[in-house]
């Protein structure tokens, strides 16, 4: 459905994206994440054919949006960041506006409308001034405007931003169920958002692609052995020595004090093994009370900073590394010119 090879984008001599290539098969719901400045919008506007890219080529359904533009954006659907809307105009003259403006059949404009309207939940507010709106219908018309013209890919950047919690529930819900009839790229700094409503997720950082996987999958990489947290009272100290009478354990650390002179403990293995029953076990016979246990689960966050901080510092080694080389090679030309000098 898009393939993106090779892109890069440079203002001057600043490099925004720098070579990045990725595919996005039909249907999918894509995660485009990164933090600020890091190449995410640029990318999107790249691909919606807003902003050329200073080399490389966008396939979208078969179309190279430099050669053929228009048979490219009749393909996509774009909801920007920010909701830029026509305030003086109610629901309905907005959506209709964009139906024009994307060329839609005369005849069936009206009924394309019609749809549209019922698909976002905006009926009751049809006749409504947009400016009279709350945040949450207008993030609807703004998602209007993208899928009226029946466009096959849906780009919807931060389309939750700035929403209640019953707003974002809803929103996400409109986006899972147009995900079975469109393909979907997600920008997005709620991570757990990502995680919900994403089947794949790319990673961008410094206009580099730093990974592209499942959420779970990403999840599942940054768990670092077998864990599980435990909250015990102990006053007598027992837990100094517990680790020797549990099976397969590796550690037992101390992470937490809590006023209530309870304990937080992070006890970890190598091993494919359930720890939680046999800690039942030895710490019934040890006397001490477990006040809460549960498993060490990483999230798409805890993914994200993981690779998001291994990415920069690489590319901090790699300029300081690059310096070095820099000035040995300086300081080489320089020795050479001063023994030329001296012959």
């Amino acid at each position: 459905m898009i393939r993106v090879e090779n892109i890069t984008k440079k203002y001057g001599s600043f490099i925004a994206v720098d070579d990045i290539s990725f595919e996005i098969e039909e249907g999918e719901i894509v995660g485009f994440l990164g933090p600020n400045g890091a190449g995410k919008s640029t990318t999107m506007n790249m691909i919606t054919g807003f902003i050329e890219p200073s080399s490389g080529k966008i396939i979208v359904d078969g179309y190279d949006i430099s050669k053929k533009p228009k048979k490219a954006k009749r393909q996509i659907g774009y909801m920007p960041e920010g909701v830029p809307l026509y305030y003086e105009l109610t629901v309905k003259e907005f959506v209709t506006y964009m139906a024009e403006m994307k060329k839609t059949d005369k005849k069936e404009r009206k009924e394309k409308v019609k749809k549209v309207l019922e698909e976002t939940g905006l009926v009751e507010v049809q006749n409504k001034l947009i400016r009279n709106l709350s945040r949450g219908y207008k993030q609807r018309v703004s998602m209007a405007g993208a899928l009226v013209g029946e466009p096959k890919v849906i780009l919807l950047d931060e389309p939750t931003v700035g929403l209640d919690p019953k707003q974002v529930t809803e929103i996400r819900a409109l986006i899972k169920e147009l995900g079975k009839t469109h393909t979907i790229i997600l920008s997005s700094h709620i991570l757990s958002e990502v995680s919900q409503i994403c089947n794949k997720v790319i990673i961008i950082n410094k206009g580099k692609i730093v990974a592209i996987d499942t959420p779970e999958n990403l999840e599942k990489k940054t768990v670092q052995g077998n864990s599980v947290y435990v909250t015990v009272e102990d006053p007598e100290n027992k837990m100094d020595k517990i680790k020797s009478k549990l099976q397969d354990v590796n550690e037992v650390k101390l992470v937490e004090e809590n006023d209530d002179k309870t304990k937080k403990y992070i006890i970890t293995t190598n091993k494919d093994i359930d720890l939680r029953k046999n800690i039942f076990e030895v710490f019934a016979k040890e006397g001490i009370t477990i006040f809460e246990m549960k498993k060490s689960d990483a999230t798409l966050e805890d993914a994200f900073m993981k690779l998001i901080d291994a990415n920069t510092k690489e590319e901090s080694n790699n300029q300081a590394e690059e310096k070095e080389n820099k000035k040995s090679k300086k300081e080489k030309i320089e020795n050479q010119e001063e023994k030329g000098g001296e012959e």
